[in-house]
């Protein structure tokens, strides 16, 4: 099923995807960046989005499959529950936000606070993190196949980060751990998944919480 959107609007066509019955599969043309796309899906169906999204693509959705053929605005993902966002092109601000299980894969950059608050959700992005990456991230996996920039993992709790690439400075309470052999089978299935092939599972560093901003101190 194809749903031009230069002849529907965002409304009718979600509420479209929404009816569609498990197995199903449908593509979203003509996108030309509107906002909150492939929305609130519910059902095990397929949604390529034929170029640019806008904001919040593929958000609130379980157990869906969702392919953008380019690049998308704020928020790719956001409270994610299950399924799969995949992104051929580069995301902006705040990806997979407050993402709570599922698995958004952006294969170029995403831009500040990817996997801000991130609650359980496997985050994987092919290029570069822009700053505050992983920005109070609760739980779940973020793998980086490029460079982080400033405040990565700040005051992030039990999620842990991987970096291949160079990391621009840590955030507060974020701290270098030393690889263990899960953590390698870990990025290396999850590398070999999703075709990140420049990514050396033993030779990434991983950042996780130092555990000292859990409870308030006393002077």
């Amino acid at each position: 099923m194809d749903i031009d959107l230069s002849t529907t609007t965002v409304r009718t066509a979600n509420a479209t995807l929404r009816a569609l019955p498990p197995g199903a599969t449908a593509r979203l043309t003509n996108p030309a960046g509107r906002h909150n796309l492939a929305v609130g899906l519910t059902e095990e169906i397929t949604v390529e989005i034929d170029g640019t999204a806008g904001y919040y693509v593929g958000g609130l959705s379980k157990n869906a499959t969702v392919l953008v053929h380019g690049t998308t605005g704020w928020g790719a993902g956001e409270n994610l529950m299950s399924g799969l966002i995949r992104v051929d092109g580069d995301a902006s601000q705040s990806l997979a936000a407050s993402a709570h299980g599922g698995t958004i894969v952006v294969r170029g950059d995403a831009s500040l606070r990817a996997g801000i608050s991130l609650k359980g959700a496997t985050v994987l992005v092919a290029g570069n993190v822009g700053d505050h990456c992983g920005f109070m991230a609760q739980a779940g996996t973020i793998l980086v196949g490029g460079d982080a920039g400033r405040g990565l993992g700040d005051s992030l709790y039990e999620a842990v980060i991987y970096v291949a690439g160079r990391i621009k400075d840590l955030g507060a309470d974020a701290r270098v751990e030393e690889l263990a052999e899960s953590d390698v089978e870990l990025v290396a299935r999850l590398a070999k998944q999703h075709g990140f092939d420049h990514i050396d599972p033993e030779n990434v560093t991983r950042v996780a919480s130092a555990r000292q901003l859990y409870h308030w101190g006393t002077p």
